[in-house]
C-alpha cells in the first residue's frame, strides 16, 4: 500500500450493489439520418460523422462508451454500463461458479503461492497443496516476471476438461514436481459459513445472493436444524445484494403460505407480487437479521420481509437504502447495461430507497456523512428524508424512505480494540502476512489440532512481534496506526489467530475464533441468556 493512504474507521461502502434481474438483448437502433422525430438520431449521426470525418483517427468504441456512462449518469446510481473488460468477472461472481484448477493463491516474492486448495476442486483431486509455489503451466514461465492478474488466471483457467500440466516446488520436502491438473467447475461461495454458536443458536453469514444462494444456504439451513438450532442468525452485514428472486427464496423458508414477500412496481403501474409457499424449514425457530450501512439491495428485500411481516428480529445499524430493480441487457458486444426498470417495496408499502437527487458522488459517499452525524453511534442520530411510517400486522411502526432501520440498534464498536485497527487486521494485507509465516516451517503445523493451535496461539506474543515488523517492513508505520498497536494488542492477536485457523484449517474456523467477540452476536446471546 502507498504511504499516506488514507483509512476509514470501518469498511466502506460498496459503491454499487449488483443488479437484481437478468434481461434481455439491447442494442442501439440502426441510424436514419432522414428522420428528425427519433432524438437517438443526433447521437447516431455524430459518432458516425466523428468515424468518417474527423481530422484526426479516434476510436469511436470509447468515445461511445463515455457517452452511454454520461447518459446512464443522468438517471439513477445503480443503472450503470459494463465494459467487456469487467463483465465476465462479474458474470462468473454471480454464477456462483467458473472454470479453473480451484485454487486461492498470493504472489510471495514474484511466485504464485497457493494459499489453500478449494476442497474437491480440481487441484485438491490433483494433490496440489497449500504452501506449493506454482513455476510454471505448461511451459509458461510464471515467477519472476511481475505478471498481471488477468495474466495468470488466463494461464489456470480453460475449458472444461482441458488438461494443465505444473510445474510446482513444494517446500516442505524440498521438491520439484509436475502435476496434470484437469479444469472443471469450482465454485465462489456466496455463504461463507453455517455454524452452531452455543447448543441453540445457529449462525449462517451470507456475502452475497449469486444463483447458488438459495441452494448454499438450504444447505446449512437443514445441517444447522439437524443439530437442533432454536434461534437462527442470518448475518447479512456487508452483503451488497445480488439476485432478488434469491432473497425471496430464502424468506419463504421462514414465512408461512401467501404472506407477502415483496411486490415492484414499474413505470406503467405494474405491480407484481410474491408470497410465501408451503415450503418452509424454519417457519417456527427465532430469526434474527443483522445488517449494517453496507447491506443493500437483496440484502434489504430479505430483511423487510422478516421485519414487515413480525417474524424476526432485524439487528445492526440502517442499511444501505436502496430499492431499485435492474435488468441487465446485452449490447452484443461483450459488454450490458444495468437499467433500473422498478422499484421494490416490502410487504407493508414502503420503498426503502434513498434520495439520489445530488448526483451519484453524494449518494455512493454517505457513508461519510453517516460517520459524521454519528448516525454509526447513536440512533437518535439517523435521520431519513422520507420518514412516512407503516405498521406491521402486530403493529411496530416501521419507516421508509432510506434503508431498513433495525429494530435493535448495535452501535459500530470494536471489543478491546480500535476501529482503524480493526479494519486493517481484515484486509488481505493479514493474510499475506500469515500466509509467510506458515511459509517458514508449514511442518511444525502438520500434526497439531484446531484445539491446540489456539490454546497456544490465541495470545501470541510471537505472532504479535512478528505481524508489527512485518506492518513496518512494507511502510505502514506513517499512517498513525503503528502507535496504536500496543493499545491494541488482543484485536490484532485475535485476528492474527483467526486468519492462521483460516489457513490452517477451513473458513469456519476462522469464525469459530472472531464471532464469540463480535458485539451483534454478544448482543442475541445476551438477550437468549435472559430468556
Amino acid at each position: 500500500m502507498k504511504k499516506n493512504q488514507k483509512y476509514f474507521p470501518i469498511i466502506l461502502f460498496a459503491t454499487l450493489a449488483f443488479g437484481v434481474v437478468l434481461g434481455t438483448m439491447l442494442n442501439f437502433p440502426v441510424a436514419n439520418f432522414s428522420s428528425n422525430k427519433n432524438p437517438t438520431n443526433k447521437l447516431n449521426k455524430l459518432i458516425s460523422l466523428i468515424d468518417t470525418e474527423y481530422v484526426d483517427d479516434v476510436n469511436t468504441d470509447s468515445i461511445v462508451d463515455l457517452a452511454v456512462n454520461d447518459i446512464l449518469a443522468q438517471l439513477d446510481p445503480h443503472s450503470v454500463y459494463i465494459p467487456q473488460e469487467e463483465l465476465e468477472g462479474i458474470t462468473q461472481s454471480m454464477k456462483g461458479d467458473f472454470v479453473g484448477i480451484g485454487i486461492n493463491f498470493y504472489m510471495h516474492k514474484d511466485t504464485l503461492s497457493v494459499i489453500n486448495v478449494i476442497e474437491n476442486g480440481p487441484s485438491e483431486k490433483a494433490g496440489i497443496m497449500s504452501g506449493d509455489k506454482i513455476l510454471f503451466a505448461n511451459k509458461n514461465k510464471l515467477f519472476g516476471r511481475k505478471l498481471p492478474t488477468d495474466s495468470l488466471f488466463s494461464n489456470l483457467k480453460g475449458e472444461m476438461g482441458s488438461k494443465v500440466e505444473l510445474t510446482i516446488f513444494r517446500k516442505i520436502n524440498n521438491k520439484k514436481l509436475k502435476i496434470s491438473v484437469t479444469r472443471d467447475v469450482v465454485p465462489i461461495k456466496s455463504v461463507d459459513v453455517g455454524l452452531m454458536i452455543n447448543k441453540k443458536v445457529g449462525y449462517i453469514k451470507i456475502n452475497r445472493f449469486a444463483e447458488t444462494t438459495y441452494d448454499e444456504f438450504h444447505k446449512e439451513l437443514l445441517k444447522l436444524k439437524n443439530q437442533k438450532a432454536q434461534t437462527l442468525i442470518i448475518d447479512l452485514r456487508d452483503n451488497g445484494g445480488g439476485y432478488l428472486e434469491k432473497a425471496v427464496e430464502i424468506a419463504d423458508e421462514f414465512l408461512s403460505t401467501n404472506k407477502l414477500i415483496v411486490f415492484t412496481k414499474n413505470r406503467k403501474g405494474r405491480v407484481d407480487k410474491t408470497f410465501a409457499t408451503t415450503k418452509g424449514d424454519f417457519e417456527k425457530g427465532k430469526v434474527v437479521v443483522l445488517i449494517n450501512e453496507n447491506s443493500a439491495s437483496a440484502s434489504e428485500i430479505l430483511a423487510g420481509a422478516i421485519q414487515d411481516n413480525d417474524r424476526g428480529i432485524i439487528m445492526g445499524r440502517r442499511s444501505f437504502g436502496k430499492g431499485l430493480v435492474q435488468r441487465e441487457m446485452d449490447f452484443g458486444d461483450g459488454s450490458a447495461v444495468r437499467l433500473t426498470i422498478a422499484r421494490y417495496y416490502t410487504p407493508t408499502g414502503r420503498s426503502i430507497q434513498k434520495s439520489y437527487k445530488n448526483g451519484g458522488d453524494d449518494y455512493n459517499n454517505e457513508f461519510e456523512h453517516r460517520f459524521e452525524s454519528g448516525e454509526l453511534y447513536s440512533k437518535d442520530s439517523i435521520k431519513i428524508a422520507d420518514t412516512i411510517q407503516f405498521k406491521t400486522p402486530k403493529g411496530k411502526i416501521v419507516y421508509g424512505g432510506g434503508g431498513i432501520v433495525p429494530d435493535v440498534f448495535i452501535p459500530l464498536q470494536v471489543e478491546h480494540g480500535d476501529e482503524g485497527i480493526a479494519y486493517l487486521m481484515q484486509t488481505p494485507f493479514v493474510g499475506n502476512f500469515v500466509f509467510e509465516q506458515l511459509d517458514k516451517n508449514r511442518q511444525q503445523y502438520k500434526d497439531v489440532s484446531y484445539q491446540d493451535f489456539i490454546a497456544k496461539s490465541l495470545n501470541s506474543e510471537e505472532h504479535f512481534k512478528a505481524f508489527k515488523n512485518y506492518f513496518i517492513r512494507n511502510e505502514f508505520g506513517d499512517l498513525g496506526l503503528l502507535e496504536k498497536f500496543n493499545q491494541n494488542k488482543l484485536l490484532i492477536q485475535r485476528y492474527i489467530a483467526a486468519e492462521f485457523a483460516q489457513q490452517l484449517y477451513g473458513s469456519t474456523y476462522y469464525y469459530q475464533v472472531i464471532l464469540p467477540y463480535d458485539a451483534m452476536i454478544k448482543e442475541v446471546l445476551k438477550e437468549e441468556s435472559t430468556k
